[in-house]
Order: structure tokens, then C-alpha cells, then sequence
């Protein structure tokens, strides 16, 4: 949802530029998650042949229809993001105490 945000707000982004927008992405996360959201058919990844290469991504029509479905559940995320840190740091930290 973040990635998908990202590029209809600030549109065609390179690859670098989408993982400084997003944040807290590892370089392999945000490479499989962009093919799953091209695989999807949610955007599109173009190659241009200079060197050295670059790679941009931006939404299809398809993956741009998601933002009316994904609003409610935005809007609640958005809300609620300390929330689920705080309950993902506990949740680490019970983690590290049974280790």
C-alpha cells in the first residue's frame, strides 16, 4: 500500500527515489514487492538503455483504481501506525526474551 501510495501521489519514480519515499524498506523487499505490483499488473517498470541504467516505475489505470478501494483502510492505518509499532516492538522484544 505504501509503494502504491507513493507513486500516485508523486507519479513516475525511479527506483532509489521510491524506497527514500517509502522508508523502511530493505533494498531486497522493495525489489520483490515491486515485481509483485508489476506482476499484479499495478504498474509498469520501464528500462532505458543508457548506462548507467535506469529504471522507473509508475501505476497502470489499474493499479490507480485502488486508491478509491484502499481509502477506508488508509485512513484507519494512517491513525492507528503508532498503535501497531508499539505492538510490533513488544512483540520483538518477547521475541529476544525467549531466545
Amino acid at each position: 500500500m505504501l509503494i502504491r501510495k507513493v507513486l500516485a501521489e508523486l507519479g513516475k519514480m525511479r527506483f532509489t527515489r521510491i524506497g527514500e519515499a517509502v522508508g523502511g524498506f530493505s533494498q531486497i523487499m522493495l525489489t520483490q514487492t515491486l515485481r509483485q505490483i508489476e506482476r499484479d499488473g499495478l504498474a509498469i517498470r520501464t528500462v532505458h538503455p543508457v548506462v548507467p541504467p535506469k529504471v522507473d516505475y509508475r501505476l497502470t489505470p489499474l493499479g490507480l483504481g485502488l486508491r478509491a478501494a484502499f481509502c477506508g483502510v488508509w485512513i484507519w492505518a494512517e491513525a492507528n501506525l503508532d498503535a501497531v509499532e508499539t505492538a510490533r516492538a513488544g512483540f520483538e522484544a518477547r521475541q529476544r526474551e525467549t531466545i
